[in-house]
Parts: structure tokens; C-alpha cells; sequence
């Protein structure tokens, strides 16, 4: 039996999505004054908390990422914590772990200690120098939000998010994720280096005897509140063809497109759908628009898709990008 959907009052909608957008605008305004030249970055970054969703941060050292999440466990008022990843992490390091304790009765028992995974807000340093194991233990609490100890169910505290780094550039001795993991992420973001106009604000603004602090202007329950608002936007017919061609059409297997079926050997699931439906809604509410529209979909198809697809090795072999395959694939949705 299919479910229903609640009936909604449209002006109620209204009101809530405009609140929400006045409180949103506040929030990158607190984030602007300490993040500089990255304005595409945290707009994706607010795109993916809005929607639920977890960020994979691709960029190479010193683009201010571990601020990045700093400012906004504060400017979202949220718990943030940071791991830095390395090969001999083990998934107790994140998790927590159990002790054997005895009391003034001579009585043991063990007692649960939690591990830095308990927040809201986790950064995930070079997630790629961790071995397999302590990958794994770290997305099974991203996709079950709890952690299971000695038998026990430990629930995360919510909302909870990861934001996890990759140096695309030191690749020795790292333990490049899978496809299957990677797809746990709702967008893959790349943090390029800043324009000069920005770069030079930083240098200013970062080196003299006072710099600018982030300030609160969201708590934790009103993330949720929004997370709650985000699903319950109306999508056009419009913007689900679009979504539902883009994704399809991004598989060699169904595609109707000449460099999908030449270059990739695999393409996106159904996971990706579902990103790109709630990271849509997401973008047009930080815009302060009441619906998404097609041009939301072109915008995050790249995050969206570049980590749920792969080239062929003779794709690679020829140096083609998967940022040319989708383009072709905005192309045939524009």
C-alpha cells in the first residue's frame, strides 16, 4: 500500500520557507565574514547539511577546510570535532571502546567510552590514509547513524555530519576509498584556490592583531527543523525528468549518449537521484527560492555525479575527463 502525503496549507509552506531563507542568509553572512574567496564551496557545504547529507572536500592542503568546518560548528551551533586520519587509526579511535572496571565492591563491569565519532559535526582529515577497516567502521555510522559496541547500539547524536578531506595530491600511502563507500557521500566537492581579490582580503584580514571570530546564528534543532522543511518542497514534473534523464542517461547500460557509453564502465545508482532531488530543493531555499528549478540540477550534477561514475581505462588512457562526460550529460538536460 502506498503512503498518502499529508496535505499541506500552501501559505504555511510559504511563511516557513521564507523564515528559513531570512535565517539561512544570516548564516552565510557569519560564514563569510571568516571564510574568504570560497563562496561556491560553502554554498555546497550548506547545500549538503540542508539535505541530510554527509561532503567529501577534495583540495589540496592549506584552502582552509579545517576552518571551514570549525566556523560552522559554531555559526550552525552545532558540536564539531576533528580526526585526522592516519594508517594506524583503528575504528576504536573513532568509535570509542569498552573498559573493564571494577568498583568499591570488587563488582566489574564494563563501561562504554565514547570515541570523537559522538558529535554533530565530525571532520574526517585525509580520510584516505586510514586503512580499510577504520573506513568502513566510519561510513556504517554515517549511512546507520548509531554504533554498535559489545552487542550494544550506541545512537548518534543528530543531526550528525561528516565532512571528510583528500589531498588529491600526496597519494602515497593512502588507502583511496571505494566506489561503494564513496557513493555514502551526497556531493563531492573540489576546493580550488581563491581569486586574487579574495586571497588578498585573507592575507589582510588573517595576519593583523585581531581576527574576525564566527559567530552563532542557527542551532542544531532548527538544522533539523530545516532538514524537515527541505522534504516537504514541492519538485516540479520539469525538475524530475530532469534529475531522473540526467541520472539514467549517466548509465552506459541505459544511456542514449555516445560518450557515456564509450567512457564509462559503470555510472550512478538510484543513491544518486535521491541526492540530487534533496540537494536541489536544498540550493533553491539557500537562493531564497520557494521550488527548484532545472538550472539547480545542471549546477550540482558534477558534485553530485563525479564519485558514483568511473572511466574506462581506455577512456583514461586517452586523458578523457569525467568533468567532459558531464558536460555532455548537462548538455542533453539544458
Amino acid at each position: 500500500m502506498s503512503e498518502v502525503a499529508e496535505p499541506q496549507d500552501p501559505a504555511a509552506l510559504v511563511a516557513e520557507v521564507e523564515a528559513l531563507g531570512a535565517r539561512l542568509a544570516r548564516v552565510r553572512e557569519a560564514v563569510g565574514r571568516v571564510i574568504f574567496g570560497q563562496e561556491l564551496v560553502v554554498e555546497r557545504v550548506l547545500t549538503t547539511l540542508l539535505a541530510g547529507g554527509h561532503v567529501l572536500l577534495v583540495g589540496v592542503p592549506g584552502l582552509g577546510k579545517t576552518k571551514l568546518v570549525d566556523t560552522l560548528g559554531t555559526v550552525l551551533g552545532l558540536d564539531a570535532r576533528r580526526v585526522q586520519f592516519t594508517p594506524d587509526l583503528m575504528p576504536a579511535d573513532i568509535l570509542g571502546s569498552e573498559v573493564l572496571e571494577e568498583d568499591a565492591h570488587g563488582k566489574r563491569a564494563f563501561r562504554f567510552l565514547k570515541g570523537p565519532i559522538f558529535c554533530q559535526l565530525l571532520m574526517a582529515d585525509e580520510i584516505n590514509r586510514a586503512s580499510p577497516r577504520t573506513q568502513s567502521a566510519l561510513l556504517q555510522a554515517m549511512q546507520e547513524h548509531r554504533v554498535a559496541i559489545g552487542g550494544e547500539i550506541h545512537p548518534l547524536p543528530g543531526p550528525f555530519h561528516v565532512l571528510a578531506t583528500q589531498n588529491p595530491i600526496e597519494q602515497e600511502g593512502t588507502y583511496p576509498l571505494p566506489e561503494a563507500q564513496l557513493d555514502r557521500f551526497l556531493l563531492e566537492i573540489e576546493v580550488g584556490y581563491p581569486d586574487a581579490a579574495a586571497e588578498r582580503a585573507m592575507l589582510l584580514a588573517t595576519t593583523g592583531a585581531r581576527e574576525a571570530r564566527p559567530v552563532q546564528a542557527m542551532t542544531g534543532a532548527e538544522l533539523i527543523a530545516a532538514q524537515g522543511l527541505i522534504r516537504r518542497i514541492p519538485v516540479g514534473e520539469q525538475v524530475l525528468d530532469a534529475i531522473l534523464k540526467l541520472v539514467r542517461g549517466a548509465r552506459p547500460e541505459t544511456t542514449g549518449l555516445d560518450a557515456v557509453r564509450q567512457h564509462l564502465a559503470w555510472g550512478p545508482g538510484p543513491r544518486a537521484a535521491q541526492a540530487l532531488m534533496l540537494a536541489t530543493r536544498a540550493r533553491a531555499l539557500l537562493d531564497g527560492r520557494l521550488a527548484p528549478s532545472v538550472d539547480d540540477v545542471i549546477a550540482l550534477a558534477e558534485p553530485v555525479l563525479r564519485h558514483r561514475m568511473a572511466l574506462t581505462f581506455a577512456a583514461r588512457a586517452d586523458g578523457i575527463h569525467l568533468s567532459e562526460v558531464i558536460d555532455a550529460l548537462k548538455e542533453s538536460i539544458a
